[in-house]
């Protein structure tokens, strides 16, 4: 059999391996998040289930410092300062709450990218600093907080139960007295290499690579791709004619929460780009769409949560003339933000009030809200416009109207404060948009089941499809563009719920066939194409491409097919389905008009590590993230041990030294008796 040569640390420890840890983010001035001293942080745990169990730990208990295990529904600011405020804190072990909340929670802003959007004291002061709405009231800020001890997400109610059951068996304090050792303590290791901020850790980076043979890195930029396509082919490589005019249609595609890749985003971000993934599928079934005049770009930002690292990226790359269109090729901007939670199937359409004193501005954004309008005449959508004195929502077109007067429009399902409670945090989950599947299901028939939430919002992708056709310049009936609510049901399965499944399986490349975990996250990251990026990136292409008959060699290399129009058309050799009758899959070639482009802040790109312009987020380095418990001994004993293992060496070393120099008595050779000496 196989030697363990480690059994002694497994019969010592109890590992914890579904956890998940808030690290430590930078951006131009601030360091937020946690982390662990340079060995990890150990204490004695308490469970904490309601307030009252605080004072032990923060008072009462004898056995200082406490590792808390939080009740997911004390997971808040008040709690999380009182603690940040003690040294009988050595770090934080958080239960999901379930059910979620009831009164809300989310970790992020009151006011969502504050400073990086178009208000400010030269533009809209009056709407600056979310002045006149507060768009998210629930937010807490406590993700952006730095704490000095280390915080853990449980995410497995199988282990939360393991440590309450050692807390119960070792560490409940009996008739008002401290418990008896041994106690049950835990150890998280979470020692985050980057400090002060992402002007402090990039220079030290910078430095490091210049002089240093094996440069030792201590932050990374968040950095990823934008995804987009266009209705009909350009030339990726080429320019836009100036006269050519393209409507943008914007969604965000990442999400947050203050643990680390902890982001299921169903409301802030997977309702409104899986929307928008509906309508490009039903622009693309029309038949005349080839001979509109105007284009119409699909765009899905990476690293909006981060004070608008892709859209900001893109807009820097149209000044730079490193993108095929400009700014002035755009006609309009229609931008989805959260659209799940609708009150009534009220849409609310929300504009830029400043830019709309520039009358023709205004008249053309008058032209866009009427199109909309209309387009939802006998679907179970209402559109409504806002208040004409409001500013717009935290959205992507904030940052082209930094650059532009463009005309455009932020769709979403609150008029004020969103409606979404649960913005930016680990219950933002498919129960939060209300998505709901009958008992006993198999994983397929989960995946093609139509739930209410899907027929909703196929609702809403219907007619931002139709919109755009008549923006576009359609002449034709609109009633034939429908969004597929089956096609709906299968991106929200697939981006809240499981990525690995059937269909996801089958319009990949076989070679990133990795990507495909278990429960989809959408956080941005350091390392990249996320696997949200890649799978935006290839249900686009699955849903607006064309299946080409190429060979695998001919798709692989396309610039070798004189027909294949290279500089117009990607094309990707995708896995295919299952053959019914075996194992093997049936590949094929999709040509599509989906590009990446760099969703990497101009900030990094431009060395302006103090940026205020532009996004600065950073995240820290790490060597090891790992929980255990195991019980501990009093210090007395502890004590006691050493003393009597120095007493032991010493009195070894000692044996050791007398016998060695008394070893030519003790281990001589006798004489044989029988020996005569002479």
């Amino acid at each position: 059999g196989s030697c363990q040569g480690n059994s002694v640390e497994r019969k010592i420890y109890i590992p914890l391996n579904k956890t998940a840890p808030c690290v430590r983010l930078l951006n131009a001035t601030h360091q937020i998040g946690c982390q662990s001293s340079i060995s990890g942080d150990t204490g004695v745990i308490h469970v904490v289930e309601k307030e009252e169990d605080l004072n032990w730990v923060l008072a009462d208990g004898p056995h200082p410092p406490y590792m808390i295990l939080l009740d997911g529904n004390l997971f808040n600011r008040r709690v999380m300062l009182q603690l940040k405020g003690t040294s009988r804190v050595s770090g934080l072990a958080v239960a999901i709450a379930k059910p979620n909340p009831p009164q809300g929670f989310s970790p992020g802003l009151k006011c969502p990218n504050d400073g990086f959007g178009v208000y400010s004291k030269d533009y809209g002061p009056q709407f600056a600093h979310c002045n006149k709405t507060v768009w998210n009231p629930v937010g807490s800020g406590l993700s952006y907080e730095d704490f000095d001890f280390p915080i853990f997400l449980l995410e497995d109610a199988n282990e939360t139960q393991v440590i309450k059951q050692c807390y119960q068996d070792h560490n409940v304090p009996r008739d008002g007295s401290g418990p008896e050792y041994p106690l049950c303590a835990m150890q998280l290791f979470s020692h985050m290499h980057a400090v002060t901020s992402t002007v402090t850790c990039m220079r030290r980076s910078s430095l490091q690579s210049t002089f240093s043979i094996n440069p030792e890195v201590v932050c990374d930029p968040l950095l990823d791709y934008n995804v987009w396509s266009t209705l009909q082919p350009i030339n990726s490589s080429g320019k836009v004619d100036p006269e050519k005019e393209v409507i943008i249609v914007a969604t965000r595609i990442d999400s947050h929460s203050f643990f680390w890749n902890i982001a299921p985003g169903a409301e802030s971000a997977v309702s409104s780009f899986v929307t928008h993934l509906a309508a490009a599928e039903a622009l693309h079934k029309v038949s005349d769409v080839h001979s509109l005049q105007r284009n119409i770009m699909f765009t899905f930002f990476q690293g909006e949560t981060f004070d608008y690292i892709g859209s900001s990226r893109m807009v820097y790359d149209m000044e730079k003339d490193k993108f095929p269109l400009r700014l002035d090729n755009i006609h309009s901007f229609v931008e989805l933000n959260q659209v799940a939670l609708r009150n009534d199937s009220i849409l609310w359409m929300h504009t830029d009030p400043v830019s709309r004193m520039n009358e023709s501005v205004d008249m053309q954004v008058r032209n866009l809200l009427d199109i909309l309008s209309r387009s939802s005449m006998g679907a179970n959508v209402t559109l409504r416009e806002v208040e004409h004195s409001q500013p717009l929502p935290p959205s992507s077109f904030q940052r082209f109207l930094r650059a532009r007067h463009i005309p455009g429009v932020v769709l979403t399902d609150h008029e004020t404060a969103f409606q979404n409670r649960y913005y930016q945090s680990m219950y933002d989950t498919p129960e939060n948009i209300r998505m709901q599947y009958p008992e006993g299901l198999s994983p397929e028939e989960t995946l093609e089941y139509v739930t209410d939430t899907a027929k909703s919002l196929a609702e809403v992708a219907t007619v931002v499809a139709r919109a755009l056709y008549r923006l576009a310049g359609g002449a034709n009936n609109t009633s034939a563009i429908q969004a597929d609510p089956k096609t709906v049901s299968r991106m929200l399965y697939g981006f809240l719920i499981k990525m690995n499944n059937s269909w996801f399986q089958s319009i990949i490349k076989p070679d990133i066939k990795g990507i495909l975990g278990d429960v989809p996250q959408h956080y941005v990251a350091v390392s990249s194409p996320v696997n949200t990026t890649y799978l935006v990136q290839y249900v686009l292409a699955n849903l607006t491409g064309t299946v080409v008959n190429l060979t695998k060699e001919e798709c692989l290399n396309p610039e070798k097919t004189p027909s294949s129009e290279k500089e117009m058309y990607e094309y990707a050799w995708v896995q295919g389905s299952l053959d019914p009758n075996s194992t093997s899959r049936v590949p094929y070639c999709v040509r599509s008009t989906v590009h990446l482009s760099k969703a990497l802040s101009p900030a990094f790109e431009l060395r302006q590590w103090g940026s205020t312009e532009y996004s600065t987020w950073t995240e820290s380095r790490w060597k090891e993230i790992r929980a255990r418990i195991f019980l501990v001994a009093s210090k007395e004993l502890e004590i006691i041990t050493l003393v009597v293992g120095i007493a032991i060496l010493i009195f070894s070393l000692l044996a050791t030294y007398f016998i060695n120099a008394k070893a030519d008595v003790l281990f001589s050779i006798p004489r044989d008796p029988g020996a005569v000496a002479y």
